[in-house]
């Protein structure tokens, strides 16, 4: 069976951010993921890491102004120093709370594909050696163009093919089952076609990225095939739940 960390910005948000740790430590989980720390000093989620017996497994690079629609700058031309600054700022958080991994979300391009491509490169080739001086890994997720209409990076034969050009051994690939089952399907084969490649995987149904069992994903398979790979990371559990957050965890006792 493999390994479940608690998505604290999708799960258990019937309570206030700081206050998810305890919910999720309640419910057994003693991993946990988000997307962005930033809000809050490293010190304070440290606490409540120790205080609740939880390691983090992973958090975001910061990614633009999300209020106001960006979903990533690291395609953007003309946002290379703001990147390059996020980096930085992310890098110190993760030493801090002692988090292995960041995900980098490409965003939505300003200029022409070529472009978008070429800055992507060279702004993960600029954090994959500052993560590596810091011995943390750096991921790259394909994000649906269903959800995020014009996501730059959208599909896993072109993160791989990104992922060559960077050419670092700890920039990696972050397989989000939803995303990839929303774009392409065919998911088991795909898992076990890179599987030497995924850095980090995530999980949710589909339709409606709810938890597992709401739609037609089949995740007791699938959790079957991740251990005959020898998968030996955690999964995140980055889902909406369709109810009360406790309420909707029976699937984790029923595979």
């Amino acid at each position: 069976m493999p390994q479940f960390a608690a998505n604290l910005t999708m799960l258990y948000n019937e309570v206030p951010f700081l206050d998810r740790f305890a919910a999720a430590a309640k419910d057994g989980f003693d991993a946990v993921e988000f997307m962005f720390p930033y809000d809050y000093e490293p010190a304070q989620i440290s606490d409540l890491l120790a205080a609740n017996g939880q390691k983090l497994v992973l958090h975001n690079l910061p990614a633009g102004n999300w209020g106001g629609g960006d979903r990533g700058i690291a395609c953007q031309p003309g946002r290379v120093e703001e990147f390059r600054a996020g980096v930085d700022k992310a890098v110190t958080y993760a030493k801090a709370l002692n988090c292995p991994k960041l995900n980098c979300l490409a965003g939505i391009p300003t200029g022409d594909a070529a472009e978008a491509r070429q800055v992507l490169v060279e702004n993960l080739r600029y954090a994959g050696k500052k993560l590596a001086d810091a011995g943390l890994e750096l991921l790259l997720e394909p994000v649906n163009t269903r959800d995020v209409p014009g996501f730059f990076v959208n599909k896993l034969d072109q993160a791989l093919s990104i992922l060559d050009d960077v050419g670092a051994s700890n920039v990696r690939l972050q397989f989000d089952i939803y995303h990839t089952q929303v774009m392409e399907g065919d998911i088991a084969n795909k898992l076990a076609a890179n599987f030497g490649r995924i850095g980090h995987l995530q999980l949710a149904d589909n339709p409606g990225r709810n938890e597992p069992g709401t739609g037609e994903i089949n995740y007791p398979f699938l959790f079957r095939r991740i251990d005959e790979l020898g998968y030996k990371g955690w999964i995140g559990c980055e889902y909406r739940p369709k109810a009360a957050t406790s309420a909707g965890l029976g699937w984790l006792t029923t595979q």
